[in-house]
């Protein structure tokens, strides 16, 4: 990203915003998260990816087994950054469907019938790219649990948190009541895109890891050649580090209430349109934000409702501010 001993301030500011993100999702006291801005989310996927299969070929070296079969798990809905990961990196790319029972999400049953001892991890999406809607983390966390009590196999998270991580934290619906982040001890990194809901333009992303331990430390080249000591795990090494200073600005100019309000509004606005548009009788909206929480059944024409004037996400589905 820089020369860190020609440009002090901004690697500064980069520390800073790696510590806020982790902070804001959740990084439990006693860890030491760990974490770097990327070009954007494809790229942060890929590390998180890459480290889950470098963990997972450690333990299967230590334990005398094959390593040539490592596969992933994600819903077809996944963005391409996720499939790219398993066909750059060799890795099985287990897609699985998603349906109207799922709620267009990735299906925890399909999750338990594929995992196996060479799974190296699993995607799990907060804030799907074509329907808005938060995968449910908690519930395939919890299911890992117990196949790991029944199996002894141990099955990381990595959260494509690439909208979600800066809308779940700041709205009052936040994931809908259920724990997406590093409060479970299943989900070992997240990624989010800083120029989508983090308000940055085009060019930044972030990745952490809930503590320096996931990070396994073949990945981590040391550099010299700068003058000083640098650390890179990155994919690219050269690019603009004008992102990182604009996020930066953005977490203190904005804060913790400042992102609420903006995103409490495209979520407002979000309702609108979708309530507009099936009122017409012409329209039925996948999405569905602007349904009371618990609700996922469009009722007909009739029975579309606009809200209040004071109300906020609390009272609806939780998700993106998606309108499909």
């Amino acid at each position: 990203m820089s020369d860190a001993d020609e440009y002090p301030a901004m690697m500064a500011m980069h520390a800073r915003c790696v510590s806020i993100i982790a902070h804001l999702w959740g990084v439990q006291k006693g860890e030491t998260a760990v974490g770097s801005a990327t070009t954007g989310s494809s790229e942060a996927i890929h590390l998180g990816g890459l480290a889950m299969k470098r963990r997972w070929q450690e333990k299967r070296d230590k334990e005398g087994k094959d390593k040539s079969k490592p596969n992933i798990i994600m819903g077809s809905n996944a963005q391409v950054a996720l499939e790219k990961f398993a066909r750059y990196f060799e890795v099985e790319a287990r897609i699985l469907d998603v349906s109207e029972k799922s709620l267009y999400r990735l299906d925890p049953e399909l999750v338990k019938k594929n995992i196996d001892e060479n799974t190296i991890g699993v995607f799990v999406i907060m804030g799907s790219t074509y329907t808005g809607h938060y995968e449910p983390v908690e519930e395939i966390s919890n299911l890992l649990d117990e196949y790991e009590k029944k199996t002894g196999i141990d099955i990381p998270i990595h959260v494509d948190a690439a909208s979600g991580g800066f809308i779940a934290p700041f709205t009052h619906a936040k994931a809908g009541g259920h724990k997406w982040n590093f409060q479970l001890p299943r989900v070992k990194s997240i990624n989010t895109s800083g120029h989508k809901f983090g308000l940055v333009y085009a060019g930044v992303g972030w990745i952490i890891w809930r503590d320096e331990s996931y990070l396994p430390k073949h990945l981590i080249f040391e550099l010299h050649y700068l003058g000083g000591t640098e650390e890179s795990y990155t994919l690219n090494f050269s690019r603009p580090g004008a992102q990182i200073i604009a996020q930066y600005y953005n977490l203190i100019h904005l804060g913790f209430e400042g992102y609420r309000n903006i995103m409490e509004n495209c979520l407002s606005n979000a309702r609108l349109l979708s309530k507009a548009l099936e009122k017409t009788g012409w329209y039925v909206c996948v999405s569905d934000i602007h349904r009371k929480k618990g609700d996922h059944v469009y009722k007909g024409a009739g029975d579309v409702e606009y809200g209040t004037g004071d109300e906020t996400s609390a009272e609806y589905n939780a998700g993106l501010p998606v309108v499909a």
